[in-house]
């Protein structure tokens, strides 16, 4: 169940002169709130002065009429976090601001960097604005490390141009590696960058004179911002008074998260140009046809099995059916730290409809297995209502493999599939039959091409070499933690 992810951030920019921007800013948010559940933020600049408020919580709990007030200007960058390098703490936060002598800049990211260490270790080597200016990191965020080093290439003096930012981009960009899907601003500009590879997803639209930047096309829909594109991988763009620029900065090897089509995204978010809802319908139906069983129902698990569980439904024949009701109210239970903690929330969160499931052969629909323990206790709620078979079918293959580019999955002995065949995970998770998703299916399913993503997740085949030890805490403690055995990785 991909509630045992902790999932990506979502970033958002906007540019329109002439107006205030924030409340837009603050819908984009919203609309990416089920990206990062940890902190939000927004930094706003009226072309003078940058404000800056963010706070630990969800969107609506962060922002209001009084907090947004303070955000003057028509031009902001905004956030949405859980952490992936860096803990959960209010100085992690994000957008994070740097001063550089009269002027500074803020910066949010999405994604996870694989070389921290090497960058952090660079950064202490690298002569500041003034020789003796010392290396200060405010957090413990990768994202800070990148502000960071930003800063120590910005023009000390300003050039004619204005573009002093954008110069120092140039410089920093190709020194990083890993995930990186970045909205920037200061006080005449905002940008956005993705990693060569695009691993994370950012897009372009244009609204009433002006650009919005963010992370998925349903922030732009929320804003009343038209699609215009994605920003390529390998590519800056920058937004000014002049209108648009685009830099190359490195070429381009698209590889997009297949996660983000699987779970990450929006089901009325578009990627590649594919409808995300439609696509995971698609998974559904080819999942029907790969592991066909006789059944009284098909049924999903909220909410992110709805559409292929609609998909197997329909290719299969077998009604499509509710067995669970959902408490909107609850968050997602895979914030809750503690494991005894996520196992309470699945009772407080899911309610069985015990007559659409008592003395059925139900068929069980979700997007994916991660550590199971979600998912057994599922199991346990439909066999207590009743359910005479439970054949569970995920539209995914097994998560055999940590991801390094955004995703907190913790290390490979915490995923099910890691060590389990298939048959084991069946007994453990006390199903009649067990079914996943064969990886050539769901490239299929989304309609893109097949070399366009990553998916190490099922595959072990990274596009970006990854650290063999935990990077989530290497610039608190080292993170020493092993998350792949001698056995492991490869490269793409």
């Amino acid at each position: 169940m991909a509630e045992d992810i902790r999932e990506a951030c979502g970033v958002i920019g906007v540019y329109q002169p002439g107006h205030q921007v924030a409340n837009l800013a603050y819908l984009g948010l919203y609309a990416l709130q089920h990206r990062g559940q940890e902190s939000a933020g927004i930094a706003c600049s009226d072309g003078e002065t940058f404000t800056v408020v963010k706070d630990m919580g969800l969107v609506t709990q962060v922002f209001n009429e009084q907090t947004l007030a303070p955000l003057e200007g028509h031009l902001a960058i905004g956030h949405v976090r859980y952490s992936t390098t860096g803990s959960s703490h209010w100085r992690n936060a994000q957008p994070i601001y740097r001063a550089v002598g009269e002027a500074g800049f803020a910066i949010a990211h999405n994604g996870n960097l694989t070389n921290t260490g090497e960058l952090s270790v660079e950064l202490g080597q690298l002569p500041g604005l003034l020789d003796t200016d010392p290396v200060h990191l405010d957090s413990t965020s990768d994202s800070e490390l990148i502000g960071e080093m930003i800063a120590k290439h910005y023009k000390r003096e300003l050039r004619s141009d204005g573009r002093d930012l954008e110069t120092a981009l140039i410089q920093v960009l190709p020194k990083l590696e890993g995930a990186f899907s970045l909205v920037l601003a200061d006080e005449a500009h905002v940008f956005g960058v993705r990693d060569p590879h695009g691993i994370r997803p950012l897009v372009l639209g244009r609204v009433d004179g002006g650009w919005v930047l963010a992370s998925e096309t349903s922030a732009l829909d929320i804003v009343g911002a038209h699609f215009i594109r994605e920003v390529e991988p390998g590519e800056l763009v920058a937004i000014d008074a002049s209108g648009l620029r685009s830099i190359r900065y490195a070429e381009p090897n698209p590889k997009l998260c297949v996660f983000e089509f699987v779970y990450i995204a929006r089901p009325d978010t578009n990627l590649y140009g594919k409808s995300v809802h439609g696509a995971r319908q698609r998974m559904g139906q080819e999942l029907a046809r790969q592991a066909p069983v006789d059944a009284d129902m098909v049924m999903p698990v909220p909410e992110s099995g709805g559409p292929a569980a609609q998909g197997f439904a329909h290719e299969s024949g077998i009604p499509y059916g509710d067995g669970f009701v959902k408490n909107r109210y609850v968050g997602r239970t895979f914030i809750n730290p503690d494991q005894k903690q996520r196992g309470a929330g699945v009772r407080i969160k899911l309610n069985t409809i015990d007559a659409n499931i008592r003395g059925k052969r139900l068929v069980v629909v979700d997007d994916s297995i991660v550590r199971g323990t979600t998912t057994r206790q599922i199991i346990s709620l439909l066999r207590e209502a009743g359910a005479t078979e439970v054949h569970f079918r995920v539209s995914s293959p097994p998560y055999r493999w940590p991801c390094f580019y955004g995703l907190d999955t913790g290390k490979r002995s915490d995923l099910l599939a890691a060590d389990m065949e298939v048959g084991e995970i069946a007994d453990y998770l006390g199903v009649d039959s067990l079914a996943y998703l064969e990886l050539d299916r769901l490239l299929a399913a989304t309609g893109a091409s097949p070399e366009s993503f990553c998916s190490a997740c099922f595959s072990g085949v990274y596009p970006v070499a990854v650290p063999e030890f935990d990077t989530k805490f290497v610039l608190e403690d080292g993170g020493d933690t092993l998350l792949l055995d001698d056995n492991s990785s490869t490269s793409a």
